[in-house]
């Protein structure tokens, strides 16, 4: 079952938000050719204890750092390690708080240096993509509309979503109900949205196949075909009037 917030909670969440759209604005200006993975978490890290927040993913399931980086065929839940970022590469990187018992989480992916037109054109339609589902949430809608829509776009663009992971609901826990699908299939049944509802949506798109495999440090992603890949994620709220990005920048 979906928890639904109060309009107290959904505050709270809110100024968790912003605080975490903060950070991301910080990290945004670190991503440059040169600098390694592990920095850009321990930058990530230190502004999350400045903040007055935690980190969500640290000791999750295992998880060794705050932030999570993805770079080109990664898709997420990269662990930061002494790997240096390249001119040409995209990277995506994933952060969730903690903020007076409530997470939000939110993920960009950035451009390093100066990257390919294709991958420019990748970067754009995800976060496209996430725009077109934001739009559909809104009271008396329903989580299909919002698979559907995210699908259909990324298609016609020439591109896959992955299949194998999805959104989420989001809260007093990282993961809640429900799953927020980024593709439409048939004879699932997809939950109504109602006021109160607060989740994630976060398309995951390739280049090539959307089929994934486990990354070499046993917590990340990878697409198999090793084709580029861009993630964006917002944490939202479904409001009387329509929606809420919590994460909004």
């Amino acid at each position: 079952m979906t928890p639904i917030k109060t309009e107290k909670e959904r505050a709270l969440m809110a100024e968790g938000g912003k605080i975490l759209a903060q950070i991301m604005k910080e990290l945004e200006k670190r991503v440059e050719p040169g600098i390694k993975t592990r920095e850009l978490n321990k930058v990530a890290k230190d502004l999350v204890f400045k903040f007055k927040t935690r980190p969500s993913f640290l000791g999750y399931q295992g998880f060794s750092s705050a932030l999570c980086v993805s770079i080109n065929e990664e898709i997420v839940h990269g662990v930061p390690s002494e790997r240096v970022l390249k001119e040409g590469d995209i990277v995506s990187l994933d952060l969730g708080v903690l903020y007076k018992g409530f997470h939000t989480d939110m993920a960009i992916t950035l451009p390093v240096g100066k990257i390919s037109q294709e991958a420019q054109k990748l970067i754009q339609v995800t976060k496209k993509a996430l725009k077109k589902g934001i739009d559909k949430v809104e009271p008396g809608s329903n989580f299909g509309v919002i698979a559907r829509v995210i699908q259909v776009y990324v298609e016609s663009e020439g591109f896959n979503v992955v299949r194998e992971l999805c959104g989420h609901g989001i809260g007093r826990e990282i993961h809640e109900e429900p799953q927020v699908f980024n593709y439409y299939e048939e004879g699932r049944i997809y939950p109504n949205l109602e006021e109160g509802m607060v989740f994630c949506i976060e398309p995951m798109v390739t280049r090539g196949h959307w089929k994934l495999i486990k990354t070499n440090d046993g917590h990340g992603y990878q697409t198999k075909d090793g084709s580029l890949s861009c993630h964006f994620e917002h944490t939202l709220a479904v409001t009387k009037n329509g929606n809420q990005i919590l994460t909004k920048r």
